[in-house]
């Protein structure tokens, strides 16, 4: 039955634009969104019907249906090129309109147009969104907690799916309620929050400005005696048995102290948050004793007084053990003022003990058998209340945490060798001075430094990391898109990567648009930040385009910083391996002094415009880069080669170790004079290795051992020193050969090998090599003669033997010969 396609195809294109301009009048948008949704979902379904379709059948069949179909498709593509059109005029799209959009073929020609075209007006439409529904816009508190428990129920519909669901959640930004809140544009030396300080040796009054507050009690501390005792692990309490208490008062805060006091050892943990907040914001802090956990949110606006803590924090007596507390001791100081006295790394242990892993999840699975849900690892950790799958996965990083401290503890203490002197097998000892170490750390403001981007914010780190060569204009568009970044992400209080991610300055640095539309399309898919200040960021790119000429080049600026970062480990290698390079160096070649070519004042820059090997770097048309890069120093190879003889490239077990040959005179007469005579006679071993036996000598003796033979006979090879080296490989070794066979049979027979044809073996007169195969007279192989019924009978009483010739033949002596006991191998030259 053939396919009525004027039906559906024509009710669907005529009905959805009168539905929407009705609707539109009618101001009623749910009304309009569900009649273009079932306009969608219905030319949707129509659009597969039709391409599971076999419309080449029903184009044969009917006629009436073929014109109806192509009358159908050029309404449809005039439809689109229309549509195209006119959001061409309307929108700021990334490239021109497609052209006609005639047939199939025009389709697929002007696809990337097309897709462009669309780009554009989902890029406007998500800035409108934003702009209509304040993407900016802070939730009220209600709306926030209404958020956190439609998130939590969802959670408890999907477990599995709920770390998807909690991540990027548009929530108020809660260090806007902050008693402190945060300015982002702080300089100078940080000041540190606290407003006393407990068991301190020395007054907070007596500190130097920069110093670390409990920098005497870190240096001076002695852990207690317990830590450097082997005893039996306390086993944790059941996970599923017990829960842990969410401190969010400060009621609870101090009825927590009053129980950490009591402690001996503590279990420390904390959860980061950085996406919406330039220096980032502490979001939740996990204790736990033996007995009990805690869950203390960090995000009241009280906050501040959480440094009430340092009673037992830096406490002397309390072992405090964090796993990787790299961060989390900055983080301490910078928002809660707490500061860590007595601290055991557990990460450190890990790499003491030579751990295949050194992240909290693989500890708990050693010890504790416990998969961690690294899925939550990601999670937005400022939703409150907090979800009951985040709460339990905060609470795991701590509740086994002591336990593992145990039992890494004894194994440090089996594992150490206290003979040896300074404590140098001590890994106890290391880890403890390792975990010091990281308590010492001191957390400063993020100073931008435009002018060599220096600092923990600064451009050059991002340079420094990606092997990107910019020209001047570039490198000036570069470096105004990435201050600009960061004076935006002050501005809001958002992350830098929030604002504009790295691989978008690169891109907008490469292109250098000038236009709104050319940013969107240097910078596809933009941020939302991005598209809310894309005023502001055009004009700078214009002026950092325009300020280019005046400004430096790109190498200019990294020649006066790379030569103060040398390359880790550069110095050390290069002075260990001076003494391997100069061992294949010749003696004319220049002296060259390998450590200070790499680590002295003239070190060459970190990148080049050419390379030594492959020649330019930059890609074909690229003259303007070229010409920024014309004064750029050649780079010279800083280690020479070594020479490149024949004995690289042959057989390791073939080659004899032969020292390079001096270039001078006097070298020479030393090595001739140190060759061996003519009438010299020595002996060597057999190793059971196979020697390279010298070519360039007239005569060589050699002293064969025979397996079927019961002594010693010796054979003259006599070949002329110039026919040999004329001679290929496989013809010196067929020569040897032969003169081996001629040798044995002539011992057999009694007879002269001088006697023998050179060329062959003389046997009854008559020469073996000499004779020719007559392929006429031979027998077919493909079609042998047929044989009489007698000749068959007589064959099949025969017994063949295969084997039969085969002890005619002399035997060849063995590739490789092995020495037998009691002999001995005569060289005479």
């Amino acid at each position: 039955m053939p396919l009525d396609l004027n039906g559906p195809i024509a009710h669907v294109a005529a009905r959805l634009p009168v539905s929407i301009s009705t609707l539109i009048k009618m101001d009623d948008f749910p009304t309009l969104q569900q009649s273009i949704t079932s306009s969608l979902v219905s030319a949707t379904r129509t659009a597969s019907q039709l391409a599971a379709a076999d419309l080449q059948f029903h184009r044969s069949l009917n006629s009436s249906l073929s014109t109806s179909l192509d009358q159908q498709n050029a309404r449809l593509l005039t439809l689109a090129e229309r549509l195209l059109g006119s959001a061409n005029q309307t929108a700021e799209s990334v490239r021109p309109s497609p052209r006609s959009l005639s047939d199939i073929e025009a389709v697929e020609g002007n696809w990337r147009a097309v897709v462009d075209v669309l780009d554009s007006l989902l890029e406007r439409a998500d800035t409108a969104l934003d702009e209509f529904t304040g993407a900016v816009r802070r939730l009220s508190p209600g709306a926030a907690e209404q958020a956190g428990k439609q998130a939590e129920r969802a959670g408890a519909a999907r477990p599995g799916r709920i770390a998807a669901s909690l991540r990027n959640q548009e929530i108020e930004k809660p260090q806007l309620k902050f008693e402190h809140v945060p300015r982002n544009d702080e300089v100078g030396i940080f000041v540190p929050l606290l407003e006393g300080k407990p068991h301190a040796k020395r007054s907070l009054a007596d500190r130097q400005q920069g110093e670390h507050p409990y920098q005497r009690e870190i240096e001076e501390y002695a852990y207690p005696e317990e830590v450097h005792t082997q005893a039996e692990p306390i086993m944790y309490h059941p996970f599923d048995t017990t829960t842990a208490t969410f401190v969010d008062t400060e009621e609870a805060m101090y009825g927590m102290l009053d129980e950490l006091k009591q402690a001996k050892e503590l279990a420390i943990d904390l959860e980061h948050h950085d996406q919406r907040t330039y220096i980032g914001v502490v979001s939740l802090m996990q204790i736990s004793t033996r007995d009990k956990d805690w869950i203390v949110d960090t995000l009241k606006p009280w906050r501040r007084k959480l440094n009430c803590l340092n009673e037992v924090f830096a406490d002397p007596s309390i072992t405090k053990v964090l796993h990787g507390a790299y961060m989390d001791v900055v983080w301490l100081q910078r928002d809660l003022g707490l500061y860590l006295v007595g601290l055991f790394d557990t990460h450190y242990a890990c790499r003491a003990l030579g751990y295949p892993g050194g992240s909290l999840a693989y500890l708990l699975k050693r010890f504790a058998n416990v998969d961690a849900q690294k899925q939550y690892q990601t999670a937005d950790w400022r939703i409150r209340p907090l979800p009951q799958e985040l709460f339990d996965y905060a609470r795991s990083d701590t509740h086994y945490l002591l336990y593992i401290f145990d039992s890494l503890r004894n194994e440090l203490l089996q594992r150490s060798d206290f003979s040896k002197p300074d404590r140098e097998g001590d890994k106890l000892f290391d880890v403890l001075e390792r975990s010091s170490e990281t308590a010492l750390q001191v957390y400063e403001h993020p100073i931008y430094d435009s002018a060599l981007g220096q600092g923990s914010v600064g451009w050059y780190k991002l340079l420094a990391r990606t092997p990107a060569l910019l020209n001047k204009e570039q490198f000036a568009v570069f470096c105004a898109v990435h201050k600009w970044r960061d004076d935006v992400a002050r501005e809001q209080d958002d992350s830098t990567h929030f604002v504009m991610p790295n691989h978008h300055i690169f891109s907008i640095a490469k292109a250098v648009p000038i236009s709104k539309p050319d940013v969107f399309n240097a910078a596809h898919p933009a941020t939302q930040s991005m598209r809310l200040r894309i005023d502001e960021l055009v004009p700078v790119i214009q002026t950092a385009q325009k300020d280019a000429p005046n400004g430096l080049e790109m190498m200019d600026v990294l020649q006066k910083i790379e030569p103060h970062f040398p390359r880790r480990g550069v110095a050390k290698e290069a002075a260990a391996s001076a003494h391997s390079v100069a061992a294949f160096v010749p003696k004319s070649a220049p002296a060259v002094d390998c450590a200070n070519s790499v680590t002295g004042a003239s070190a060459l820059p970190l990148r080049s415009a050419t390379s030594t090997f492959w020649g330019s770097s930059m890609p074909a048309g690229t003259q303007q880069q070229s010409r920024a890069l014309s004064n750029v120093p050649a780079i010279s190879l800083s280690v020479p080669l070594p020479p490149l003889m024949a004995e690289i490239f042959g057989d390791p077990s073939e080659q004899v170790s032969t020292p390079i040959m001096a270039t001078e005179p006097a070298a020479m007469e030393a090595s001739a004079a140190a060759e061996p005579q003519e009438d010299e006679t020595f002996i060597l071993k057999q190793l059971g290795k196979k020697r390279k036996r010298p070519v360039a000598e007239s005569s060589i003796t050699v002293g064969m051992v025979d397996g079927m033979a019961a002594n010693n006979d010796e054979v003259a090879l006599t070949q002329d020193d110039q026919e040999l080296d004329l001679l290929g490989k496989s013809a010196r070794h067929r020569a040897r050969k032969e003169a081996k066979r001629a040798a044995k049979l002539a011992a057999a027979s009694g007879m002269d090998a001088d006697d023998l044809e050179p060329g062959g073996v003389q046997l009854n007169g008559h020469n073996r090599d000499d004779e020719v195969f007559d392929y006429a007279s031979a027998p077919s192989m493909l079609n042998p003669p047929r044989e009489s019924r007698e000749e068959m009978r007589e064959r099949r009483k025969k017994v063949v033997d295969p084997y039969k010739k085969s002890s005619d033949v002399p035997k060849p002596l063995s590739r490789v010969q092995r020495e037998r006991a009691g002999r001995s191998m005569t060289y005479r030259s």
